[in-house]
């Protein structure tokens, strides 16, 4: 939260002192103290609030879902009172479709964790926990093979919770309709990783509206927004040949996020989608600052898209 800079996502300490859910749980009542000051009703959670929870070598971290089962139930309340909808985005490490038996069973725990947190909140179905397919391995098709194979052997609550992102670089929106089609898993549709993979050329709409029929009935889909960087970095590093560091400018990649969202791309956005229904998380650096921007351009420069959304 750059708007509230000392609070804290999770409880990060190492585990030699003892880290736990119930501190972390503390840290978001203090978040959603914040949230509801600014009006704002969608919050990613942070992947580490149970720390060490699934690590195989420290036993003593694995009950702390279930000693915060109170806990979890009243965080649960309120966040249904504050019309708070929650989700987790696992690391890049959770890999579904990995090559790696070990790997994927580590996933699974994960997600597992995941899960379980949201249904002891006793939130509703949409709540979720937003993955990418993983790796393609040099075959996005039998990438999608695996990752199918293994979504079939996740539990009933792993399922129940579980969508499937569109990627930047490897499972285009193409990609991951066909995993859907294959498993019903629901979809996120993510516009700048669409803008900047899209071998096929769908078309924007049409891609959308099948990204939110993939959604159970009565569920509200979401999308993800955001902008990408778009400015000169600079950089300092070591000559190889004569060891000094030296001054080094990098242009952009237009797979990274900006700090806030370019108000008119976001107004094109959703003009284009006039007439559906979707929330819409801002992946931005600035987190909620982002928000907050983007609420003051709409209302400047598209008013009925700010009545819409705000």
């Amino acid at each position: 939260m750059l708007g509230a800079e000392e609070l804290k996502s999770n409880d990060s300490r190492r585990w030699q002192q003892s880290p736990h859910l119930r501190i972390s749980i503390d840290y978001l009542h203090q978040i959603f103290d914040h949230l509801a000051r600014q009006s704002i009703h969608m919050y990613r959670m942070s992947s580490d609030i149970a720390p060490y929870v699934t690590h195989p070598d420290m036993p003593q971290f694995h009950r702390q879902i279930r000693e915060c089962a109170a806990r979890l139930r009243a965080l649960g309340r309120r966040a249904r009172e504050d019309n708070l909808r929650l989700s987790f985005h696992p690391s890049q490490f959770i890999v579904l479709n990995s090559p790696d038996p070990v790997l994927v069973q580590k996933s699974i725990a994960d997600l597992a964790a995941q899960t379980e947190m949201l249904d002891r909140m006793e939130l509703g179905p949409e709540a979720v926990v937003v993955v990418h397919a993983g790796g393609s391995y040099g075959d996005v098709e039998q990438g999608s093979r695996d990752w199918i194979r293994t979504y079939e052997k996740l539990s009933p609550a792993i399922r129940r919770r579980l969508v499937l992102e569109n990627d930047d670089s490897r499972y285009s929106a193409a990609d991951v309709l066909k995993i859907h089609r294959a498993t019903g898993v629901p979809l996120i549709f993510d516009h700048q990783h669409f803008c900047c993979h899209n071998p096929g050329r769908l078309e924007l709409r049409a891609t959308v509206e099948k990204f939110l029929r993939s959604w159970p009935q009565g569920v509200r889909p979401k999308v993800h927004f955001s902008s990408p960087r778009t400015e000169l970095r600079e950089l300092k590093r070591r000559n190889r040949q004569t060891r000094k560091l030296e001054r080094i400018l990098q242009p952009p990649v237009w797979t990274g996020h900006a700090d806030y969202c370019n108000p008119f791309e976001f107004i094109r956005f959703i003009r284009e989608l006039e007439g559906l229904e979707f929330d819409v998380m801002l992946e931005a650096k600035a987190k909620d600052l982002a928000l907050v921007r983007l609420r003051q351009d709409l209302s400047r420069y598209a008013p009925e898209v700010a009545a819409r959304f705000l």
